[in-house]
């Protein structure tokens, strides 16, 4: 809390090394641990602790610098500059919860979302099973992570896209949980999120009171639309992927008609920024009168938008003037906050402190913003 506001952090990361959350596999699936030795790789994660490895399947490296006729060899393109004045502590990707609970008082925080990040790239993998393994063992490690701080620690379960059966089962296995909070579909390629195929998801997600969110991925499945169109460049990789992820996202799911067959689940965009929602309402209104009966809906897209359904967190660089236009178009019920902690984007320990000095602000707008967006959307806080 500061200033006597309270602060739900919408997007922050968690990324249990391998050793973690082999703790957690079924029995039955330990013998295939050996399948994916292939994919582990040594920890170099802000936040992770030293000595452990980590999941990481089909890392997409951008080797080319713009100006340049040919890719690099060697360079990997993922040096990025820390943005914070002081690192986190160890192992709170991992699963070191009392380290992240004491960086959130650091930082003025009340609740963060957990969402976690390489080791899902085993959607990447042709044997869903892999994929079915460590998502089983992650949700167990959740309930044990989060269990420890339930007031404070919240994440998502996800929904392998490839196996909807077993998706609906762990919805419905963890879904009264109080950590979890939300749905996070894990798309693999070549299956759009308005498959009809993957309607008990939403089912399932609807009856246990779970948003569905989208958060777009940089580096490895599942790939961000259009990564393979990037001139093997990261400044244009990073320009694009999670806007464009966004976008595609949200225009597909509303444009299908999956928030009229259900009336009550919600749905956010996560780390793809703001400034372009005003844009893409106005876009998708026109689109879909004049492209009629390809996105058969009851309403116009951007009245799903401002239905008290839809939501999207904030990116710091974007500022309180973004903010300002973004909310006079769609109102002060749709952006939440969220810090990207402990990523190198994040402003740790000062990103709620930069928030509260965006001045413009009415005390409303501020509350609804830090905690009340977020506590709708989640719902269960």
């Amino acid at each position: 809390m500061r200033n006597g506001l309270r602060a739900w952090d919408a997007d922050t990361h968690v990324n249990p090394a391998a050793e973690v959350l082999e703790r957690y596999v079924d029995p039955s699936f330990r013998p295939r641990l050996p399948e994916l030795a292939q994919h582990r790789h040594p920890t170099s994660q802000i936040g992770g602790t030293a000595g452990t490895h980590q999941y990481r399947v089909g890392t997409k490296l951008y080797r080319r610098v713009l100006g340049e006729a040919s890719a690099h060899e060697t360079f990997t393109g993922r040096g990025t500059n820390w943005r914070g004045t002081k690192q986190p502590r160890s192992g709170v990707q991992d699963d070191q919860a009392e380290n992240r609970i004491h960086d959130m008082d650091d930082e003025g925080t009340d609740a963060h979302l957990l969402i976690p990040t390489s080791w899902v790239s085993v959607v990447g993998l042709p044997d869903v099973e892999l994929e079915v393994g460590l998502i089983r063992a992650y949700h167990r490690h959740a309930a044990d992570f989060c269990g420890r701080f339930p007031d404070r620690l919240k994440t998502m379960i996800v929904a392998s896209t490839r196996n909807v059966e077993e998706a609906v089962r762990e919805i419905r296995q963890w879904g009264t949980s109080k950590w979890a909070v939300a749905v996070w579909p894990l798309l693999a390629k070549d299956i759009p999120v308005d498959h009809p195929d993957l309607e008990p998801i939403w089912k399932a997600a609807q009856e246990h009171d779970l948003a569905v969110m989208h958060h777009s991925l940089t580096w490895n499945p599942p790939y961000f639309p259009g990564y393979e169109d990037l001139w093997d460049n990261i400044f244009l990789g990073r320009l694009a992927s999670h806007p464009w992820g966004g976008m595609r996202f949200m225009a597909a799911f509303i444009g299908a008609g999956i928030m009229d067959r259900y009336p009550s689940l919600r749905m956010g965009i996560l780390e793809c920024g703001s400034g372009w929602l005003p844009f893409w309402a106005k876009r998708m209104d026109e689109q879909a009168i004049y492209v009629g009966g390809v996105a058969p809906l009851k309403h116009a897209p951007s009245e799903y938008m401002t239905s008290g359904r839809f939501f999207c967190s904030i990116e710091h660089h974007e500022g309180e003037e973004m903010f300002n236009y973004v909310r006079s178009v769609l109102g002060d019920d749709v952006l939440m906050y969220a810090s990207d902690y402990p990523h190198s984007e994040c402003q740790f320990p000062n990103s709620v402190d930069n928030v509260l000095k965006w001045s413009s602000l009415k005390p409303d707008t501020k509350k609804k913003l830090l905690w009340d967006n977020a506590a709708r959307f989640y719902k269960r806080t």
